[in-house]
């Protein structure tokens, strides 16, 4: 229940308040692990939602957020929900996220290779068909190299 008033904080019209509220995220993802396993989905809503502002403060602030998930929570669970919000996403945030799938491909697919062929590979397809056409950046590229580089590893032939 108190994390369905912090996740309204994440999405405050204050710059100030939504900062803050990513900053103590970050900081208590990692004492709380995976008690945090049941409010995943609106933590990453969130934290995603704030990765295209325009305030630095509150980019880096969600970037951290979600480089403190990546390392404490369910891994399988956040390549699940980072997928379905990349659908959503546009601009930076698009990149920012798929940089974190790539990393969880390698984690995953020992234990799940299911999971990154049904949430990982459509990120990389959705590319390759020019998704990411709107991002105004010369980032794009890199990062669908490194996406298909880290699936090629861990999948070989199999990607073809």
């Amino acid at each position: 229940q108190i994390f369905d008033y912090f996740v309204l904080r994440i999405s405050d019209s204050h710059k100030k308040v939504k900062q803050k509220a990513l900053d103590v995220l970050a900081e208590i993802t990692g004492v709380l692990e995976d008690a945090l396993n049941p409010v995943i989905i609106g933590l990453v809503e969130g934290i995603t939602n704030n990765l295209n502002s325009k305030d630095p403060r509150v980019h880096a602030a969600a970037v951290k957020a979600l480089e403190e998930s990546i390392a404490h929570l369910d891994k399988v669970a956040l390549m699940k929900e980072f997928s379905y919000q990349w659908s959503k996403l546009s601009g930076q945030a698009l990149l920012d996220v798929t940089e974190r799938i790539t990393v969880l491909v390698e984690w995953v697919y020992p234990r799940s290779p299911e999971v990154v062929q049904h949430y990982a590979l459509p990120v990389l397809w959705s590319f390759l068909g020019n998704k990411a056409l709107p991002v105004r950046s010369a980032n794009v590229r890199a990062v669908v190299t490194k996406l298909a580089s880290a699936l090629y590893k861990v999948m070989g032939s199999k990607l073809k």
